[in-house]
């Protein structure tokens, strides 16, 4: 991991790459769009042509290309989603794909590729890379935080807000009727979604795929807190959890606690969608300058990141392999708090 100067200083020297290809895949995450609208104007202000790709790499295999004006991006840095769609496509996952790819980039002279998505499409755009010399720069974008080498990827601010509110509203009705709700949000590998949301929120429990622990503390909290309180209780889930998702879990308390009124809400994509909050914005930005200017002075299989608020520069292979870690002490704060 290379760090960079504090204050995000320009310097294009590569002549070249003439144009560059800009593309989302994966999951959309809000904040997509603000990193394209600084990826296409930098490279406009460098001198270069921007060309957007449809539909992530499926649109790279069709050719479903795109010219991208200044104007082409005005007004949508406060939108959520991708201008530019996004779409998983197993064709590319295949050497005969990644070849199509390849012609049809050569065709249309695209000399380089932007990818905003997260570890499956920068594991795409490493092996593309691998294969042919066509340089491929990421910027991490997942509502999961969960990329080795940054500590920031584009969409989870808005997520974390998104479920903050959600959970919020909830708990009036737990309180009201008795009830203890167990709330489902995204993370299949990663919980530090339901880790940060469900201390934001308050919530008696939070189960993630980190910390097998916490189901004791989840019993502790219906033999015990929950009697004690007699009130309510929020149990927050990722759904990646090695028990099993929210559903899973609810209805075996259900079972082995007939007693109690278990509810169960699952929030599903609408931590996905809405219009990003301003640290989405900010960052995104500065990472699509980031990535022009990390292509212009001859970077590649590279990830932009952020390590302490300064942009990095993280190579695919250590963004891919290796593993994100949380800060499991944030559990025992939760804990602590709880008197679990």
């Amino acid at each position: 991991m290379t760090r960079k100067s504090d204050n995000d200083q320009l310097s294009f020297t590569s002549g070249r790459i003439k144009k560059i290809g800009i593309l989302t895949s994966g999951g959309d995450a809000p904040g997509m769009n603000a990193a394209i609208r600084a990826a296409t104007r930098s490279a406009i202000a460098a001198g270069r042509e921007a060309v957007g790709i449809l539909r992530g790499y499926q649109g790279m295999i069709d050719g479903d290309f795109i010219p991208l004006q200044s104007t082409d991006v005005s007004g949508i840095l406060q939108l959520g989603g991708t201008m530019l769609k996004t779409a998983r496509c197993k064709e590319f996952r295949t050497p005969e794909g990644r070849r199509r790819a390849k012609e049809q980039l050569t065709a249309a002279a695209i000399d380089a590729v932007i990818v905003i998505g997260g570890d499956g499409s920068f594991t795409g755009a490493w092996v593309m890379s691998q294969e042919c010399d066509i340089p491929f720069v990421g910027i991490p974008a997942t509502i999961d935080n969960d990329m080795y080498g940054t500590d920031y990827t584009i969409g989870y601010e808005t997520a974390l807000n998104s479920v903050v509110c959600a959970v919020d509203k909830i708990k009036d009705t737990a309180r009201s009727h008795g009830r203890i709700f167990f709330i489902e949000v995204m993370g299949h590998e990663a919980g530090l979604l339901a880790l940060n949301s469900g201390i934001a929120c308050g919530a008696e429990v939070i189960l993630i795929p980190e910390s097998k622990a916490q189901h004791d503390e989840l019993q502790k909290f219906l033999e015990k807190g929950y009697r004690d309180k007699e009130s309510s209780g929020i149990v927050m889930v990722a759904e990646g959890d090695e028990a099993g998702g929210a559903l899973h879990i609810a209805e075996q308390i259900r079972r082995d606690h007939p007693d109690l009124d278990v509810r169960i809400s699952i929030l599903g994509h609408i931590q996905r969608g809405g219009s990003p909050v301003a640290r989405d914005r900010i960052n995104a930005t500065r990472m699509g300058i980031a990535a022009v200017d990390a292509l212009l002075n001859d970077q590649k299989s590279i990830m932009i990141g952020l390590d302490n608020n300064r942009i990095v520069h993280v190579t695919f292979n250590k963004a891919v392999k290796m593993n994100h870690s949380i800060d499991t002490g944030l559990l025992e704060v939760h804990n602590l708090l709880n008197g679990m």
